[in-house]
Formats: structure tokens, C-alpha cells, sequence
């Protein structure tokens, strides 16, 4: 079950009585996205690709997705976002989230509602610049190899789902990244860092959102595990 909130910047965020956690900072839910996806991730990407694969862990509220889809049509990028999500949220709860009220884009609203209302397990395509694919999967099933150039890896924190921020998660998320791809995440603890690191990771600590001292940002070297 999740409740709807108001955070810092005027975007809401959803807190999981499940996992005891907001999906978005509390500081700024659009503010915090912008910044660890978008500018560390995405805009760090975009120079050295025309067309661009990414993986979300955890689509959530959509709105990684959401801010995802608008840059594409700003940049004229293509990308093809695919989305693993072990618990998605309620539909009555994907309609109420103010993020297109809070962008004031052409058709932001028709975008994001078709985020959450067009089918799991298939590809569409939400514009000419944005395919969309949503699994309704545990990140531990994920099987693939070199089909990634960035990975938005926005799981609850470790004290929360600490199964997702060991080893052997993260080395699937190693092999679904091309080499050169590029991993993204707000989480900055150092048994994190390390764990990357010991897998081939160049990991890099760059400051954090509103709220949180760093974040971290990891490059998948070219030997493979």
C-alpha cells in the first residue's frame, strides 16, 4: 500500500508501508530525479550515442521514465527504456502523481498516463523518440548480456532492500551493461562503492541532490565477469 506526499519542490512521491520508504526524496521528488538520472546519467550518455538503451530498476512512479521520455523529445535521442519492477503501484495512485501538472510540457499528461496504462511484458512506442517495455520481475531474474548503455538503478536503500545492493544483483546488472555503459544511482554507501568496484566498475562519488552529501556514478571497464 502507498500513500501519496508532497515533497520539497511541490512533486509528490509515494511512501511504501511495504518497505517503510518514499520512492523520491522528501527534499524534491522531480529535483532528486533531474539530478541523479537525468544529469549524471542520461545527459553524461547522450554525447556519445545517437540511439540509447537504458534499464530502470524500479519504474515505480514513472517518473524516471517520465523525465526520460521528455529529454528524448527536447534532444531528439532515441530511447528504448526498459523497466523491471517487482511491485508495481496502484493505477489510482500512477493518476493522481502531479508530475506533468509540475513540467507543463505539450502532452506531458497523455505521456505519463501512457507510462502506467499501456500493457507489461511488450514494447510500445510512447513517442517517436521513446519505446517503452515494463516487466513485472524480481531485478534477480534479469539474464541479459551487453544490451545496455546506462543503468538507472533506483532500488530502496540498502537498509530497506538489502538483497538488491549485494554481488550477486549487481553483477547482473555488470554483464547487462555494454562496456563503456554506465550505472546511476542516489545510494553513496561505501559497501555499495566497494562492491562495484571489486566487480569492474570505475566508480565515481559526485554530489549529491538537495538532502544527500553524494551519490554515485559507475562505468562498466571492459573485462567482463
Amino acid at each position: 500500500m502507498s500513500t501519496i506526499i508532497e515533497t520539497q519542490d511541490g512533486s509528490h512521491t509515494l511512501y511504501s508501508s511495504r518497505f517503510g520508504e518514499s520512492y523520491h526524496s522528501r527534499y524534491g521528488a522531480i529535483q532528486e530525479s533531474r539530478h541523479v538520472f537525468i544529469s549524471a546519467g542520461l545527459f553524461y550518455v547522450i554525447p556519445l550515442r545517437k540511439e540509447i538503451r537504458i534499464l530502470e530498476m524500479g519504474f515505480g512512479s514513472g517518473l524516471n521514465a517520465f523525465l526520460s521520455l521528455l529529454e528524448a523529445k527536447k534532444r531528439e535521442v532515441h530511447l528504448w527504456y526498459d523497466a523491471v519492477e517487482a511491485y508495481p503501484i496502484a493505477t489510482d495512485d500512477a493518476i493522481a502523481l502531479n508530475y506533468p501538472a509540475q513540467v507543463v510540457e505539450p502532452d506531458a499528461r497523455e505521456n505519463f498516463m501512457a507510462l502506467h496504462l499501456n500493457n507489461w511484458e511488450e514494447w510500445h512506442a510512447i513517442t517517436p523518440f521513446f519505446n517503452l517495455r515494463k516487466r513485472h520481475m524480481p531485478i534477480e531474474q534479469l539474464d541479459e548480456e551487453e544490451q545496455y548503455d546506462l543503468v538507472y538503478y533506483d532500488a530502496f536503500a540498502p537498509s530497506a532492500q538489502p538483497e538488491l545492493w549485494v554481488s550477486p544483483v549487481l553483477a547482473r546488472i555488470y554483464r547487462a551493461l555494454k562496456p563503456g555503459g554506465v550505472l546511476v544511482t542516489y545510494c553513496a554507501k561505501g559497501i555499495v562503492k566497494r562492491t562495484l568496484s571489486e566487480l569492474g566498475f570505475h566508480v565515481e562519488a559526485l554530489p549529491g541532490p538537495p538532502g544527500k552529501r553524494e551519490m554515485t556514478r559507475a562505468i562498466k571497464n571492459d573485462r567482463l565477469i
